[in-house]
């Protein structure tokens, strides 16, 4: 990329002082995310049925999902039957997750689920160099129940097992899971930001239409993926 706009120069002292003017609104913003979070571990939660899914060995309870742990993120993958392909958006950001043994000490684990058939759900898996554990909501309603019916968008989920019931506690979608993943975080950091049109950024500075700058499927699989 090349660009003549640039940032105002300006000695380290004033530097500094339009730093600190900014920080106070990221300290603030950082405690309005701990507010929200708070409210969030008091929301109610609802009873799920005794879903049935496929993995990579067969049919399993939404139950046995969470193995012995009792909390489980669920993000449910668009899928497109007959596609070569998936939704790149999906593949880029599913593509981040890989150590996820931390949360074993928080009692939870993170899984995706998608309305593809579970053997082609995971050869795409392969094929993008994923690593994360693919479940297939193929012949159960639970990914229409919970916000990513078939031929539509995809969706975060949160659940509890108490026993052998889940309940459903938290769900978002869009750009709410942005706040999931590192990559916005490392962008935004930067003086030209995501260079998106639909961003407020100086003039001069560089944008690009929305989405174009994303990684796509074959670049991740590039990346990533399976040779063979």
């Amino acid at each position: 990329m090349s660009t003549q706009a640039l940032p105002p120069v300006v000695d380290t002292e004033t530097w500094q002082r339009e730093l600190d003017a900014l920080r106070v609104r990221e300290k603030a913003a950082t405690r309005e995310l701990d507010a929200i979070a708070a409210q969030r571990r008091r929301l109610p939660m609802v009873e799920l049925p005794d879903y049935t899914l496929e993995g990579e060995h067969g049919p399993i309870r939404l139950a046995e999902i969470f193995g012995d742990k009792t909390q489980l993120i669920v993000y449910n993958h668009m899928w497109f039957p007959g596609e070569e392909w998936q939704c790149g958006g999906c593949t880029g950001y599913t593509s981040q997750f890989t150590r996820l043994a931390f949360l074993g000490n928080y009692d939870a684990r993170f899984v995706i689920v998608t309305q593809g058939p579970i053997d082609e759900a995971l050869a795409y898996k392969r094929r993008v160099g994923n690593t994360m554990d693919w479940y297939s909501t193929a012949n159960s309603p639970f990914g229409a129940d919970v916000g990513a019916p078939p031929n539509a968008g995809f969706a975060m989920n949160v659940l509890l097992r108490h026993g052998d019931t889940v309940y459903r506690t938290w769900h978002t979608n869009g750009r709410g899971t942005e706040q999931l993943s590192y990559t916005f975080g490392l962008i935004d950091l930067l003086p030209y930001g995501r260079q998106e049109v639909w961003q407020d950024s100086p003039e001069g500075w560089p944008q690009s239409p929305t989405y174009s700058k994303w990684i796509d499927s074959k670049e991740v699989a590039a990346a990533y993926g399976d040779p063979g």
